[in-house]
């Protein structure tokens, strides 16, 4: 009698090799790249530390933190957060605050006193960082946690570079930075302030380092020809920001013109109203759209009564007023003269058109090749010199605080691997974990949490901090607002559908496995996973 389904296969069949032949194909669980750690310039493993921040484990999520940036608290209030430009959730309801997490794990660090540890053995290495900003200070980090000596030489009174003579106390708290910058040196490392690097090669004989690492900031200011009176009051925006650091602030006037349209302008534009302006103007020659400064920020300095003068140019500075001329975008985009001026009253004018690095501590360096102003190095950071190498402002890349740190980190272990005669070999990324990958079916809509500003008259008379950070109950909140993309969490879901019983728990902990001997392949495992950590994949002929 003829069996009504055929188990035997012929050998010479596609589908002898399959474990059954109604299965083409087979469930795998796999682990993807979560769209907010392939965006974070710094290379932190966000996923992870959410996950240990739902949980109420912060130490745990702080020291996942610190593994790649030993600035939460700092990052916390003056990254950009591309990261959560990239999150899934933002697709559902609104993004992951992923920033304000990391600032409450970075603050709730300095309150409990956790310290940084170190990793590795004593290498009996020397290295040199010149310069104590991000990049230097987060090279240092990294490298005195390879076990390395290092000494960071900074030319000025103070550490932290941009992060605290670029960026005003109303937006990063000076004991925040200082907290962070002390754990550094609590592990061991060495910084020399005042002591300016006057050629590398001599300060590099002179110490005994066996490599360095260049980490000078954008420090010089960019000029524009303004034809000025001999009275004019023209200064340059680093200056302004640099002075409100010492005990004498600057003495800009009533009225103060702004030139420039990044955030360097805007953060002199609210300092001015702080500093009590009854006009703070920014002149910049394009429209909004063009601006290069973030759109919070400008929003934020008009909240404070800031003036945009938008699609305009500085032709002339008096002693007490300045000629504008009105500009208008091309067809493609590009400012041009209307030959219309206007005259604004300005007791100073600051310029905040960029800033360029001081090279002149390589001058004379073979093999070291500067182009636009900037150092090029390799794919490991270093220059054209071996055991120099190079990071921050003074190499080819965007310039702000998260990019830095990722580039000391970099830095950091491929000095470590080239100390020690071997090649440092990233892992490789796994596949993105895009939202088309998702099930948010299971997700019900739960919206971002606004973070506390402080109230308007007080941010226009006082330096105190603008942001305020989340408490526990709404930094839980937002960490359990991660999707887990990507990345197994257990709910529990390919288990309970699997219609076969295929799917093998295998503890707290320890994920699940397939049954092969029962799965047909039926892919419903895949669908019904929140967090696309399952795919399917051809069965091997």
């Amino acid at each position: 009698m003829e069996k009504p389904f055929a188990i035997t296969l012929d050998v010479g069949s596609s589908l002898a090799n399959h474990t059954g032949s109604w299965r083409t194909s087979r469930p795998v669980y796999l682990d993807r790249m979560p769209p907010c750690n392939n965006q974070c310039p710094a290379g932190e493993n966000i996923q992870a530390w959410l996950f240990h921040s739902e949980s109420g484990d912060y130490e745990q999520a702080w020291r996942v933190l610190v593994e790649d940036n030993p600035f939460p608290a700092t990052m916390g209030r003056v990254c950009y957060h591309s990261c959560e430009s990239a999150c899934n959730r933002g697709k559902l309801d609104s993004p992951v605050g992923i920033n304000s997490v990391e600032r409450f794990l970075g603050d709730k660090a300095i309150e409990k006193g956790w310290k940084l540890t170190t990793t590795g053995a004593a290498s009996g290495k020397k290295v040199l960082v010149v310069g104590a900003g991000p990049s230097g200070l987060s090279a240092a980090y990294h490298l005195a946690r390879l076990g390395h000596q290092v000494t960071v030489q900074e030319a000025g009174p103070l550490p932290g570079g941009m992060m605290r003579f670029g960026i005003p106390q109303y937006r990063l708290p000076r004991n925040v930075l200082d907290a962070e910058v002390q754990r550094i040196v609590d592990m061991g490392v060495r910084i020399e302030y005042n002591t300016k690097v006057a050629n590398v090669l001599d300060a590099q004989q002179q110490g005994g380092f066996d490599a360095v690492f260049l980490a000078v900031g954008a420090h010089i200011a960019k000029r524009a020809f303004i034809p000025a009176g001999d009275s004019a009051k023209v200064l340059d925006a680093l200056s302004v920001l640099r002075s409100m650091e010492g005990e004498e602030k600057p003495m800009l006037g009533r009225k103060v013109i702004i030139y420039g349209g990044g955030n360097t302008a805007i953060d002199v534009a609210r300092t001015a109203k702080r500093l009590g302006a009854t006009e703070s103007i920014i002149v910049y020659r394009r429209n909004r759209e063009k601006m290069p400064a973030h759109d919070f920020e400008v929003e934020e300095a008009l909240q404070e009564g800031v003036l945009i003068k938008w699609l305009s140019t500085i032709k002339q500075a008096g002693d007490s007023s300045i000629t504008v001329e009105k500009m208008q975008l091309d067809e493609k985009g590009f400012p041009q003269p209307t030959g219309e001026f206007e005259t604004l009253e300005a007791d100073s004018v600051v310029l905040a058109l960029g800033q360029d690095v001081d090279l002149s501590l390589i001058n004379g360096v073979e093999g070291l090749t500067v182009e636009d102003g900037v150092v090029k190095v390799d794919a490991r950071m270093m220059t054209g010199r071996a055991g120099i190498f190079a990071g921050g402002d003074m190499v080819p890349a965007e310039r702000n605080v998260t990019v830095g740190i990722g580039h000391g980190k970099k830095a950091a272990r491929n000095i470590d691997a080239w100390l020690r005669s071997s090649e440092y070999v990233p892992r490789p990324k796994a596949e993105l974990a895009s939202h088309d990958k998702l099930n948010t079916w299971y997700y019900s809509d739960a919206p971002k949490t606004v973070q506390p500003m402080l109230d308007i008259i007080r941010r226009k008379s006082t330096f105190e901090e603008v942001q305020g950070g989340l408490d526990e109950t709404n930094a839980l909140f937002e960490a359990r607002r991660c999707l887990s993309c990507g990345n197994c969490f257990e709910c529990d879901n390919c288990y309970g559908v699997c219609p076969d019983n295929a799917v093998i728990k295998l503890g707290p902990g320890k994920g699940f496995e397939f049954n092969y001997d029962y799965c047909k392949g039926c892919g419903i495992c895949v669908a019904e996973c929140p967090c696309g950590a399952i795919k399917m994949v051809p069965e091997e002929i």
